[in-house]
Order: C-alpha cells, then structure tokens, then sequence
C-alpha cells in the first residue's frame, strides 16, 4: 500500500474556499483509491480539519509515513516544517516526505489562459463586476456586441494583471513575477503586457496594476487571479477591480475566475505525489 497524500491547506475562515478545499480532496480520494493510496485534507490555522487532526487520523489507521503537500501556488512556508515536526513529536513513529507546491507548472499556466479566455472571449456572454450585497460578484450580461460602450478591442490593446496572494517572503513575491513572465511569453504574447499585482501585504495591489496598465495605453484590462480556490481573496481582487473601475469608466475592466477545482489541477497534484514517492529510494540510494 502507498503512503497517503495529505493535503495542506493554509486555512480560511471562508465557506467558498472551505467547500472548494474539500471537493478537491474528495476528487483526489477518487482518484488515487484506485491504486490503493489514502487521500487526507487538512489545515494549518482557522479552519477544520486541522492538520494535528488529519495527521492523528491517518495515525490511527496505521499510516506512520506519508507524503506531506502544501496546497499553493508559491513554496511552503516555515509555518509548515513547524507544524510538521511538532506532529513528529505527538507520533514519534511518524515519518513524512515532502511534495513539492504546484508552482508554474506548464499545465497551471495553461489552466490560467482558460481562465484567460474565458473573460477575453467576446463570443461568450461578457461578465461584469457588480455588487451583490457587500459582496463583489461576477455576473452574466447579455450585452450584443454593438451595444457594447468600449466597442471592438483589439488584443494588442488589452493587457493583463496577474494577481498573486501576497506574501512578506520577498523570494515568494519575486516567483509571482516570474510566472508573470513565463505566461506571457507562453500564453499571452498578443496581449499588450502581463502585469504583476497582489491582493494584499504587498505592493503593488490590484489597483496599481490596473493603473499602469492604463499609462501603458490599454483599452481593455483583463484581471486574472493567481489563486487555486473561490474565497475571501478572489474578493478582495474582485473588490479592488470593481472600486478602481468606478473611478475609470473609460477603461474595460475585465475580472477572470479562479483556477478552480478540476481535473487539470489533479493531474498536478498526482504527479508531484509520485515524484515524491520516487525521490525516497533514490536519495536512500545515494546516501549508500
């Protein structure tokens, strides 16, 4: 039997990020129940299971290895390697191996021109930003091309901000601006530019990003979170969007979705499983 994978979610007190967290355990337990590898979900702070529960579990079911992985996009931080070993203290019998984050994987960049595409088409309802409550939604609207106020927008004329979480890690910060890069040069090269902002501790935020894409000249600015899940953060990029819009209604302001769970996003989470399963007798092997 395979060690089990344990996923790890850095926790959010929101339910749209919560429930999206869990179907994508429960799509990855489908997955590997076929070759007989258990699948856990748990969190590091502020929301349930907690990773000391997961952990405990699995224990219990007498797992005492397994391959430990941070749910993100950006590389785990120390918080995890703590957590980690104070559960190596509670079960002195426990060992762990790292899977390594999804990062720039060519298939997360190419899940993100979905997500690209999807707000760009102009074939396809468009979607505006609107408030539902106190909370920014993305809508459908039906809006027939030659009603559309900003009119025919050329690619070349449209620019994107890519919107990471934000981090006071500067080589996290410094890795959004690389994926930056690498998708342009890979999915997004008839676009004008792809900008870099953050939902929060660091600048620029999304309002910055969209303003320099207005200097740049931009008609349209399409906004694409660097996030896996729905949540408060997808809000806050969405709120930001919507308040730098109202200030400027010249400018089409754009917001695409999340990442998401899918298939797509699995198949990454599945690879990175195995390649930690594979990394164990090698680095055994070069230890001898």
């Amino acid at each position: 039997m395979k060690p089990p994978l344990l996923l790890i979610g850095q926790g959010s007190q929101d339910d749209a990020y919560a429930a999206e967290f869990g179907r994508f355990v429960h799509r990855l337990r489908c997955r590997l129940d076929q070759t007989g590898a258990d699948v856990s979900g748990g969190y590091l702070e502020r929301a349930t299971p907690r990773l000391s529960e997961s952990v405990a579990s699995l224990v219990a079911r007498g797992h005492h290895r397994l391959v430990a992985m941070p749910l993100s996009l950006s590389r785990a931080g120390d918080d995890l390697s703590v957590a980690l070993a104070m559960e190596q203290q509670r079960h002195p019998t426990l060992e762990y191996d790292y899977g390594r984050p999804l990062g720039p994987d060519p298939r997360v960049l190419a899940l993100l021109a979905e997500r690209l595409k999807e707000a760009a088409d102009e074939v396809t309802k468009p979607r505006a930003l609107e408030l539902v409550g106190a909370r920014p939604r993305l809508r459908a609207i039906d809006v027939p091309a030659h009603d559309d106020p900003h009119g025919h927008v050329e690619p070349g004329e449209t620019a994107v901000v890519l919107v990471g979480e934000g981090s006071t890690d500067a080589t996290a910060n410094a890795e959004v601006h690389r994926v930056s890069r690498l998708f342009w040069e890979t999915h997004a090269y008839d676009f004008m530019t792809v900008e870099t902002a953050f939902v929060s501790v660091t600048p620029p935020g999304v309002p910055g990003g969209l303003e320099r894409c207005r200097r740049l000249g931009a008609k349209r600015v399409i906004v694409v979170p660097y996030l896996l899940f729905a949540g408060g953060s997808l809000e806050r990029v969405w709120a930001q969007a919507l308040a730098y819009g109202a200030g400027h209604p010249d400018l089409d302001i754009r917001c695409a979705e999340v990442i998401g769970d899918c298939e797509t996003l699995a198949d990454v989470v599945i690879d990175r499983y195995e390649e930690a399963l594979r990394l164990v007798p090698e680095e055994a092997a070069r230890a001898r």
